[in-house]
């Protein structure tokens, strides 16, 4: 009869795999979610984004709605694609983006439930940028196991 290869599987394996398929998991979520998102900036199939817009956000840019929200889209994509390729720097920037968004509903004085839906993902973005392997730069020293 042979072992299950869970059971035989060191514990520090077993937490390291974890926490490898805890950042795959964030991090597909937070490359798919913002690009699909910025990419419906520019169709409004989900939903017309405008009315997400706080007025005040088109008095200090002298810009229609739309067109803002075309730029929010190019952000998103940009954000997503950045978590890619540096998942690090890439959760940073979406939690910041998520802040701003928060921020915009409040302001906007409704759609309390998307901003508090907004922080869970804040949340699980930060949770991103810890899971993140460290990458060491060659001159910095590797540090050293405990005995």
């Amino acid at each position: 009869m042979k072992a299950s290869p869970v059971l035989s599987t060191p514990a520090p394996q077993l937490e390291a795999a974890r926490h490898r398929q805890a950042f795959l998991l964030l991090r597909t979520v937070f490359v798919v979610a913002p690009i699909l998102f910025g990419l419906d900036k520019f169709t409004n199939l989900l939903t017309d984004w405008t009315m997400y817009l706080a007025p005040v956000a088109t008095s200090v840019v002298p810009l229609p709605a739309q067109t803002i929200m075309y730029i929010v889209g190019v952000v998103e994509i940009g954000a997503g694609v950045v978590v890619a390729v540096r998942p690090r720097i890439g959760s940073a920037i979406v939690a910041l983006w998520l802040l701003g968004i928060i921020i915009n509903l409040i302001v906007l004085g409704s759609f309390y439930d998307v901003a508090l839906r907004d922080f869970g993902l804040l949340v699980g973005a930060l949770a991103l940028n810890r899971l993140c392997p460290v990458r060491l730069s060659p001159n910095v020293p590797a540090p050293r196991k405990a005995a």
